[in-house]
């Protein structure tokens, strides 16, 4: 009896001093994390969308909280004189998770600049073509708020890729997350927009 209470005294104790580490480690590496997710997939993303700007979107982004979720926006100035901002949404239900997707709106014809996907797990060759070939996603550039961002086969407007059907829903599902975010958070935008 007395070999089990030493056992779960012990097993106690160094499931405490694991959870401690693994807490610390996480929480130290947070902002290191976000740092590298900014770096090697946002900004090029954010880059592709705006090309060149009159502002540095990364200094002056801002965050809204809605739903539970925290949304980082990124406004830009762009060389015609309008304002935009690009934010990310995560499209549901890809073949490898969940398909990130930056969009960029004009903020004075609500309609979209380009959007770019961010991050994916899925097949080479196949659904990860949806970032590494633009030309999907370029069937959403120009597009208005009012559009029907769905896939063709859902009664929308975009065209699925051949053989990434799977891909291409969580694609469009994600712009139309974004399409709805943006008409519910742009007066929270305008606000913060300088």
């Amino acid at each position: 009896m007395r070999e089990m209470i030493s056992m779960i005294v012990v097993l106690t104790a160094l499931t405490a001093v694991s959870g401690g580490l693994l807490a610390g480690i996480k929480s130290g590496t947070e902002n290191r994390i976000e740092e590298q997710i900014f770096k090697f997939q946002l900004a090029p993303a954010m880059n592709d969308i705006f090309g060149e700007v009159e502002n540095e979107p990364a200094k002056e982004q801002f965050q809204i909280e809605y739903e539970g979720m925290i949304y980082k926006f990124y406004p830009a100035k762009l060389e015609d004189g309008s304002t935009a901002v690009a934010f990310e949404t995560k499209g549901k239900g890809g073949y490898g998770g969940d398909v990130g997707l930056m969009v960029g709106i004009n903020i004075d014809n609500d309609q979209i600049v380009a959007a770019r996907v961010t991050t994916h797990s899925e097949t080479p060759g196949l659904g990860a073509r949806a970032k590494d070939d633009p030309e999907f996603v370029t069937q959403f550039t120009d597009k208005s708020m009012d559009n029907n961002l769905n896939l063709k086969k859902n009664g929308g407007e975009i065209d699925a890729m051949s053989g990434a059907t799977i891909t291409s829903t969580a694609v469009s599902l994600a712009a139309v997350q974004a399409q709805n975010l943006y008409k519910k958070l742009k007066p929270e935008i305008l606000k913060q927009i300088k």
